[in-house]
């Protein structure tokens, strides 16, 4: 009997038809690589709803042993998400690193420094800090923030029970149009979202409060990154290695040394007011050179006139 399975794409969808009952993962993958020109160990499936990553490393069982069945979709990505999560400190993107090093020493069996590393204040700070703790490196094609509003859109359309008027604060077309915008900021349902389709738990590091919201913490994700929130814009946390020769963005959920590390990063941010009171803080709009108070000011007026370059007074 013949699998057909719809396999959903950035450059669009595809039903894939030549497997069988007695297919295995290994068939899967090399039809999916194939079909993507994905190397097979870079493929990142998900599948089910909400999407979950796909284990890949048993070649031999059969696709119904694997969870997979016949007119399953599968949401196929090159892989975001490898253990060994590394990049090449060297490369062109070590010039936007902080050069603060917002840091807290880890014990000595895991030597390194907490760090964090700095995106572009573009709208878009969430989704840019997502790609680079899943990657390791910033996106430079300018793909993943589009891609990941519209993920968001689709699973709120999708699942418009959970993500009623009430939670979104609007209504559901609505809220999905608004956040496909590029001038809209993701927040706390974003981070939801994402974290769950990426099968990964998203801590973010709130300098305001000095306290860590855990997103996914309920799926028992085995992975985990970290992201800083100072009122206003996220950057990602990384850990450099004490020789410099390798950083990490993933890590095992249960590692609690890094959390603590965390808490103590947002203990430093707050003492040295590396942070912005949303309700309270002015920003100067550098376009127009006009004053807004709040946060809400500051995103309706980027809304109505495009202007995007804010700084704070």
């Amino acid at each position: 009997m013949t699998f057909a399975l719809r396999i959903k794409m950035k450059n669009g969808q595809q039903v894939v038809n030549t497997l069988t009952n007695e297919s295995t993962l290994i068939d899967l993958k090399k039809t999916l690589s194939g079909l993507s020109s994905i190397p097979i160990n870079r493929l990142h499936i998900l599948t089910g709803f909400p999407p979950k990553t796909l284990d890949v490393t048993q070649d031999h069982l059969k696709l119904e042993k694997c969870g997979v069945k016949s007119g399953d979709t599968l949401i196929l990505e090159e892989n975001q998400v490898p253990v060994n999560n590394t990049y090449n400190s060297n490369e062109s993107t070590n010039s936007s690193l902080d050069s603060a090093k917002f840091h807290s020493e880890i014990s000595t069996d895991c030597p390194g420094i907490l760090m964090k590393f700095t995106v572009p204040a573009d709208n878009s700070c969430l989704f840019s800090s997502i790609y680079f703790v899943l990657n390791g490196k910033m996106d430079e094609t300018g793909t993943a923030a589009p891609y990941m509003r519209e993920l968001v859109a689709e699973t709120i359309k999708t699942d418009c029970h959970q993500y009623d008027e009430a939670i979104l604060g609007k209504p559901i077309d609505e809220y999905c149009a608004w956040i496909k915008d590029d001038k809209s900021w993701g927040g706390a349902i974003e981070l939801s979202i994402l974290s769950n389709h990426y099968g990964i738990e998203i801590a973010v590091i709130d300098t305001i409060n000095t306290i860590i919201n855990k997103f996914g913490e309920d799926q028992n994700f085995p992975h985990r990154v970290f992201l800083m929130f100072d009122g206003i814009h996220y950057d990602p946390l990384y850990l450099e290695s004490l020789d410099g020769n390798k950083s990490l963005t993933i890590f095992p959920s249960d590692d609690d040394r890094l959390l603590r590390s965390a808490e103590q990063l947002a203990l430093e941010a707050k003492s040295s007011r590396q942070f912005t009171d949303v309700d309270k803080f002015t920003l100067k709009c550098m376009v127009c050179n006009i004053l807004l108070r709040g946060q809400v000011a500051a995103q309706e007026h980027a809304h109505s006139t495009g202007h995007t370059n804010f700084g704070e007074v």
